[in-house]
């Protein structure tokens, strides 16, 4: 679905402004708010439909993005879900897209930023009319379930770029453009003239992962294009389209406010022929997006000394139990938890501390047999019919972690709790769809150190919980942790929790025994990452995250 250029009429730009503002409220109140419809049932009738026709025109076809080259690559081939893609992109070249970038640069920057405002505002807008076209793309790229790529790939993913750009453009509004500075003498008063202007950092690149493409992408993308900076967005080579279909619609957007469309641009590449490193050493980039790997993103900080970079990485996040006062309900939660997109969520809890002496209820202590059996229960039951399993499971999006997935189930020394199945959908039979493996150890050394991606995780019998507490943090000081879900019998316990979180920099989640997951984050209230462990060196979305991709200089003038 290609829109018409058109540049913003006045009512949209009202509207745009009293979204803004209300996205401003949202960020200093943490209350809830979401600013785009999160229910596809509740969208005019034919709309999914015509979004899936749209999604559908781009397989196995050249994608119609403004970039002036020849040379095309294929992208992704078959998705998760088992559907040819077979998508062609242009292979733009870095040195090529950084000159783009670069030109279109000093026009972009020049905006006063409340106009850059108004037409990323307006961006907003035409990806969200483009919400099924960016669903099904996010459903057979990522391999989400449906409903979740409506959700995360759009409204929410949408939510947290309009929070990115209500947190810059606070900050920027809190610099005054002019004063009449005047100060008091001896013999009369000193008057200076002061002007103050907002300055881009430079050109910005994006690199995206390959199962949340625009859910990650978009704050990064958003600040930076608020701010000034023309961005270059670096897909993860599986997971090309949700990106690109972004990028049709923003440049579709620049060129109908009168605006170079190289602003934003899009570079594809391959797994074996891969253009990231070119993009982030270039000394023309002065900031840098990563979400992905611990080691790709290390690298980055160690090496794009250029650039400011904001990485959110790996982690092995812990669950902790010392009681609870509805076990069953416990149970449910933490089933749905790991089943919920096959654990290919970076919130995921991966290693599960239970006490040795059990866990505390209302009705008395639950043994560790207790619960592994209670879990492997729950979760046979939520994946039990494959294809109600598939709107929870999702498909898993890569080959590597199918094989992580068989060597996890082939270690030494665990006692199996719920084995990984192959599940076949009625749908999509061809799906990579798996029920998660859950693995039981004694020892808190017998788990793997590092992150395992996917549906995978341990149940680690511990002395106590307050020791479950001291051998997650350990774990986190070494290999950080984006989320520690905790378990807590009395105030005392989640106490001591939140001090162990607060230690680690680690975001803590308690008591979690209804429909909210610790692997949920709300836009406009949750932080994402805390930028204080390994897991990442930034938060989704805070001041810190939008300050460093603008400079303010200032001029001065005696006034007589």
């Amino acid at each position: 679905m290609t829109l018409p250029d058109h540049p913003v009429d006045t009512e949209d730009s009202e509207s745009h402004a009293a979204l803004l503002a209300r996205a401003i409220q949202a960020i200093a109140a943490r209350d809830h708010f979401s600013a785009y419809p999160e229910d596809p049932q509740a969208a005019p009738a034919g709309a999914r439909e015509a979004g899936e026709a749209d999604f559908r025109t781009h397989l196995g076809r050249r994608i119609a993005i403004d970039a002036d080259t020849e040379a095309h690559l294929v992208g992704e081939s078959t998705g998760p879900w088992g559907e040819a893609l077979d998508v062609r992109y242009p292979d733009l070249v870095p040195t090529t897209a950084i000159e783009r970038a670069v030109a279109a640069a000093p026009a972009w920057g020049a905006l006063p930023f409340e106009e850059r405002a108004e037409v990323c505002m307006e961006m907003l807008g035409r990806l969200q009319a483009r919400a099924f076209e960016m669903a099904y793309a996010c459903m057979h790229c990522c391999g989400q379930p449906f409903l979740m790529a409506y959700q995360a790939g759009t409204a929410h993913a949408l939510d947290r770029a309009l929070e990115a750009i209500a947190y810059a453009v606070r900050e920027m509004r809190s610099v005054p453009v002019r004063v009449l500075w005047e100060k008091p003498i001896a013999k009369g008063v000193v008057r200076v003239e002061k002007t103050f202007d907002i300055v881009p950092r430079g050109v910005a690149l994006v690199i995206g992962c390959a199962t949340f493409p625009t859910w990650n992408s978009y704050p990064g993308l958003f600040a930076s294009l608020v701010a000034g900076n023309p961005v270059i967005v670096k897909p993860h080579p599986a997971a090309v389209l949700p990106l690109a279909i972004c990028v049709l619609a923003l440049q579709e957007t620049l060129r109908g406010s009168g605006q170079d469309p190289n602003v934003v641009q899009l570079v594809v590449d391959t797994a074996a022929a891969p253009k990231t490193t070119a993009l982030a050493l270039d000394p023309a980039v002065r900031l840098i997006d990563f979400t992905g790997s611990t080691a790709f993103g290390d690298w980055l900080e160690a090496n794009a000394r250029q650039a400011h970079a904001f990485t959110e990485k790996a982690g092995v996040n812990p669950l902790v139990i010392d009681g609870t006062r509805d076990f069953d309900a416990m149970v449910r939660n933490i089933a749905t938890t790991l089943c919920l997109y096959s654990g290919q969520m970076c919130t995921t809890p991966q290693n599960i501390y239970v006490p040795a002496a059990g866990i505390r209820t209302p009705e008395g202590r639950r043994s560790p047999d207790d619960f592994r059996q209670a879990l492997a229960a729950a979760v046979a039951r939520l994946t039990a019919n494959p294809a109600r399993a598939g709107e929870l499971l999702g498909a898993i999006q890569s080959d590597a972690t199918l094989a992580r997935i068989e060597a996890a189930a082939r270690a030494q020394g665990m006692t199996l709790v719920h084995a990984s199945e192959q599940l076949v959908h009625p749908q999509w039979p061809q799906a990579r769809m798996r029920s998660p493996l859950i693995l039981g150890t004694s020892s808190d050394d017998g788990a793997p150190a590092s992150e395992q991606f996917g549906p995978i995780s341990f149940v680690i019998e511990v002395p106590t919980a307050a020791e479950g507490l001291r051998r997650a943090a350990r774990r986190i000081e070494t290999h950080g942790a984006i989320s520690w879900s905790v378990y807590a019998a009395d105030d005392a316990f989640a106490a001591q929790a939140k001090a162990a979180a607060a230690a680690t920099g680690t975001h803590l989640t308690l008591d979690m025994t209804g429909a909210m997951l610790v692997n949920q984050s709300a836009a406009f209230s949750d932080f994402h990452v805390s930028g204080r462990n390994r897991s990442g060196n930034a938060c989704l979305s805070d001041a810190a995250f939008v300050l460093p991709r603008f400079s303010i200089l200032q001029s001065r003038r005696h006034v007589a």
